[in-house]
């Protein structure tokens, strides 16, 4: 345990890449987002994606966690699973943390009337349909799974070389334009239009929480291969 702590007070030395890059990316995308919102004409809601920032920037920070930190750890003879283990605590804490700032910018939201031009960029009724603790947990998943894709593809990277995450990344765009492919040729939009209604943003992130799981399990697989 003493080994895992130390893990993530190596990730946290540049307190820069988990809380203040974060911070400053939240707030610009919002005073963005309202000065955009105050331009618009009209009284009804203003909903923006503005939101999805800091989100993306979790997908960089897993990258530089494995390019960056983990050569750094084997200088120290940090043991891969102690750093893995670590890496992935620290990926935890700092979604937990974001999640929570959206929380707290969607109570603004909703007590200042969307900063007084009704726009909003964190309080996005889908997301809020199961309250508070069903959107922390949707913007939880949201930044954890970037993070951990991130860190898969780095992963990959380190063990096996550029070509077999091109050839990875291929694989996963035919898959996925084939499941498009299947859907529209059995004329199953409807019905997938309806399963996710049904789901919901919560069911939809407790699904995402799983699919963390299984990039988990991968990218830990592919870490023993990896080179600094």
């Amino acid at each position: 345990m003493r080994r895992t702590l130390n893990v993530i007070r190596l990730q946290l030395i540049n307190r820069q890449t988990f809380v203040w890059v974060p911070l400053i990316i939240l707030v610009s995308a919002t005073v963005l987002s309202v000065l955009i919102y105050a331009m618009i004409p009209g009284d009804g809601p203003k909903y923006g994606g503005g939101g999805q920032a800091p989100l993306w920037y979790f997908f960089a920070i897993g990258i530089s966690a494995m390019t960056l930190t983990f050569p750094f750890s084997q200088a120290m003879s940090i043991t891969r699973r102690d750093f893995f283990v670590g890496t992935m605590l620290t990926a935890i804490l700092g979604s937990a943390f974001l999640a929570a700032l959206f929380l707290l910018g969607g109570g603004i939201e909703v007590a200042t009337n969307g900063y007084g031009v009704n726009g909003y960029v964190f309080y996005l009724p889908w997301l809020w349909e199961a309250g508070p603790l069903g959107a922390f947990v949707v913007y939880f998943t949201l930044a954890l799974f970037l993070f951990v894709f991130g860190f898969t593809g780095a992963t990959i990277y380190k063990s096996w070389g550029p070509t077999v995450v091109t050839i990875v990344g291929v694989g996963l765009s035919l898959v996925l334009v084939g499941l498009v492919f299947l859907v529209t040729r059995l004329e199953l939009w409807v019905q997938v239009g309806l399963a996710i209604g049904d789901l919901g943003a919560l069911g939809l992130a407790l699904w995402g929480l799983a699919a963390v799981v299984v990039l988990g399990a991968v990218s830990f697989l592919a870490f023993r291969r990896a080179t600094p």
